[in-house]
């Protein structure tokens, strides 16, 4: 049953000024909680792909957002907080590696190439590439991350990285050339391999 208001003789809830009842109001920023929970998966796979590590990336993330959450008035606030969160991960990493103790190699890989065919193949390879991905220097690794991982265009990850577009073209250039030139070795490798 549809009430009238005793005023202006329309039905209730229907507003007589020039915007409509039910008008958009600026959407609130999202609590530190709910980003955590919406986000927070895919900040640790991030750090997962910028340090090779699944142990340290837990940790940095944990670390970047405990850092966040003190500061999570003005970062909520922000019109993008993942970028702020990123380059908290980012620059948490490079200081890891910063310190002398940190300064861990990684074991011994293993010789043996998968064989055309096996079930594997897909899955050995994408490894490799990783691997390959793992020795680039950390700027060339985020920002290979950042664009092909995280489909970001190179203004957002040039303020990401708070660097230049045209720096963000030249570490991709370079950390190409260098998987190109890693990748056509092992290929050749494999070759002889495989004819011997």
């Amino acid at each position: 049953m549809v009430t009238f208001s005793p005023v202006t003789n329309m039905p209730a809830g229907i507003s007589t000024d020039s915007e409509p009842a039910n008008a958009t109001v600026a959407a609130e920023p999202p609590s530190f909680e709910e980003y955590v929970a919406a986000r927070g998966a895919g900040l640790v796979r991030f750090a997962i792909l910028i340090t090779g590590d699944d142990h340290r990336a837990e940790d940095l993330v944990q670390d970047a957002l405990a850092k966040a959450y003190l500061r999570w008035g003005s970062i909520g606030r922000a019109d993008r907080p993942d970028v702020y969160v990123r380059r908290m991960l980012i620059n948490g990493s490079r200081s890891w590696w910063r310190r002398r103790a940190n300064r861990e190699l990684p074991v011994a890989r293993t010789t043996e190439r998968p064989v055309l065919g096996d079930l594997g193949t897909e899955a050995a390879e994408r490894d490799e590439m990783w691997r390959l991905i793992s020795r680039l220097p950390g700027r060339q690794r985020a920002v290979l991350v950042l664009r092909y991982y995280e489909d970001l265009d190179d203004a957002t990850i040039a303020e990401t990285l708070e660097c230049s577009a045209v720096t963000v073209r030249t570490h991709a250039m370079r950390a190409l050339t260098t998987l190109r030139k890693l990748y056509g070795a092992g290929t050749t490798e494999r070759g002889h391999r495989r004819k011997s």
